[in-house]
């Protein structure tokens, strides 16, 4: 959820700022009478930053906190609660020196232990942090998140108040943009500690250091924000306040928008992106992801012998993947230019020669292969889909999810596999999927930085995120070591052959690259859209003509 250029590896740079100019003629001024509504859509799962894992909870978190680095318009790290730093000439030892004018809403000032003790605390077995994977690149912390090392051991000091000093594993090009992750925000120890399962849904506790901070929350209703007057950079900050709307409809949300209730909406209906486009209301943002579907092949323990059956036979996952009409899917279904998906690793990371990782097409994605995959069902023992139980497709209520999930469903009856249909809310949903409740299930991954690594890592065994339960000690091996492989060019290899690897074994199913669809009212204006799918209000105003 956090992108950058890195040392070698670089990427187009693809933040749009929205806006739409005024009608000729007419004087514009800005107003800063009133907040700016938005509508996010789902009541976010959590607003802990340690505890988070979701795009839309993470846009959240971007607006009420800042890390040491903060990701400019073309997603580089540059100084947030850290207004200077210092490397070691190894590329192990980070020296980050923090703003003394930098303070909490509630007026208490930001310290180097509040980086501490939030990056223990997510490190922490018993925190049990989907997300703690990603602090691993300090020195000790897997250790010690696997009871291998104490406290003392972990390469996090603070040196006073002011200073902080990190120590690395190994060199990690992009570690200053991981500091810009929501896991890697500063937290409270007498806050959070005081109610470790509570604070982050009070607005009295919900204590943040960023541009806004919470006033209320009424569930799926609304989140409302209010500038925070004690952020460093508050002269800067032009809006008094984002409410955050949660309606999960994206055709009534959209209608709110195009009636004046709402300035800006999180998605839009696939069949509103053309007529919205001509309006001047909807813009599409290109997006570090990939759409996909995932099986479960190791967290099958709810599943019966029959489905654990099939969808750990290899040959039965790649012929439900090259059943599928991808180009069908986005020309039809979303409606909004996205790429059908031929690898898991999306394009748009690139390395110093300039050559796109996703450089290998792994099957034919502009069209079905029916023939190939009714030929590998036999193969796998199931001629025709005879023998295969009718199998469980989860996704989750809210957009348009549920009209992909019908073409899955229509293109496996194809080859002869029967699929039935079920969703449920997105908490819900995450949960499920999380604890292997499921047999296949609709997913999505949006990069956190602009490296293949952010892909390739949620799939190593035991992974927080690996909601699949895969495992391949090869690919382990390639993936772990091109996280501490210091020569590029030999990184860059590990890593594709981490994907050949990963898409052999095909425990998902790449269904296309995302873009992101935003509706905004032409007076809406320097929203910033990031390409990892975040929404950033810090610069945003509305402007009214006179």
């Amino acid at each position: 959820m956090k992108a950058k250029k890195l040392r070698r590896i670089c990427a187009v740079a693809l933040t749009l700022a929205l806006g739409m100019s005024v009608f000729a003629g007419c004087q514009s001024k800005q107003e800063e009478s009133r907040k700016l509504i938005y509508n996010l859509g789902e009541d976010p799962e959590t607003i802990d930053p340690t505890l988070n894992t979701s795009s839309g909870s993470g846009s959240v978190i971007d607006n009420a906190f800042e890390g040491l680095m903060r990701l400019d318009e073309n997603e580089k790290a540059v100084p947030g609660v850290a207004e200077s730093y210092e490397v070691s000439d190894d590329n192990l030892v980070y020296t980050f020196k923090l703003r003394k004018d930098a303070k909490w809403s509630d007026g208490e000032p930001v310290t180097a232990k509040d980086f501490e003790y939030s990056w223990i605390r997510a490190i922490s077995k018993e925190t049990a942090a989907e997300y703690n994977y990603q602090l691993f690149y300090i020195k000790n912390a897997q250790k010690f998140n696997e009871g291998t090392a104490t406290r003392e051991d972990v390469g996090i000091e603070v040196v006073d108040d002011h200073t902080l000093k990190v120590t690395l594993e190994a060199p990690t090009a992009y570690f200053l943009e991981l500091t810009t992750f929501t896991t890697y925000m500063p937290l409270r120890e007498d806050i959070v500690s005081s109610d470790p399962e509570g604070w982050a849904l009070d607005p009295e506790t919900y204590v943040s250091n960023g541009p806004f901070k919470l006033a209320q929350w009424d569930m799926k209703d609304q989140l409302v924000f209010e500038k925070n007057e004690n952020y460093w950079n508050k002269d800067d900050i032009k809006l008094p306040g984002v409410v955050y709307k949660l309606v999960t409809d994206q055709n009534t949300a959209y209608a709110s928008l195009k009636s004046g209730e709402f300035d800006m909406v999180d998605t839009v209906p696939p069949s509103e992106i053309e007529s919205g486009q001509a309006e001047g209301l909807v813009t599409i943002h290109p997006n570090l992801g990939t759409y996909m579907v995932v099986f479960n092949v190791g967290k099958q323990s709810t599943l019966s012998e029959d489905a654990k059956k099939v969808l750990s036979n290899a040959k039965v996952r790649k012929a439900l993947s090259i059943a599928i009409d991808r180009e069908g899917i986005v020309n039809e279904v979303t409606k909004a230019k996205q790429t059908p998906a031929y690898a898991f690793v999306p394009e748009g990371i690139l390395n110093a020669e300039g050559e796109d990782f996703a450089d290998r097409k792994y099957y034919d994605a502009n069209k079905p292969n029916i023939e190939e995959a009714k030929k590998l069902l036999a193969e796998a023992g199931y001629p025709n889909g005879e023998g295969i139980p009718t199998l469980e497709f989860m996704y989750n209520t809210e957009g348009s999810h549920n009209l992909v999930a019908q073409v899955i469903q229509q293109d496996w009856a194809k080859i002869g596999v029967n699929v039935e249909l079920t969703n449920q809310e997105w908490k819900v949903f995450l949960n499920t999927r999380q604890q292997g409740g499921y047999q296949i299930a609709r997913h999505g991954w949006l990069g956190d930085y602009v490296d293949p690594m952010t892909f390739l890592d949620l799939w190593v065994t035991g992974g927080g995120n690996n909601d699949a339960g895969y495992s391949n000690p090869k690919y382990d091996e390639l993936v772990n070591g091109a996280k501490v492989e210091a020569d590029v060019n030999k990184r860059w290899d590990m890593m594709k052959q981490a994907e050949d690897i990963l898409m052999e074994d095909m425990p998902i199913i790449p269904l296309y690259f995302y873009n992101k669809t935003t509706g905004a009212k032409p007076e809406v204006k320097g929203v910033r859209v990031s390409m990892l799918g975040h929404v950033y209000f810090d610069k945003a105003y509305i402007e009214e003509s006179k």
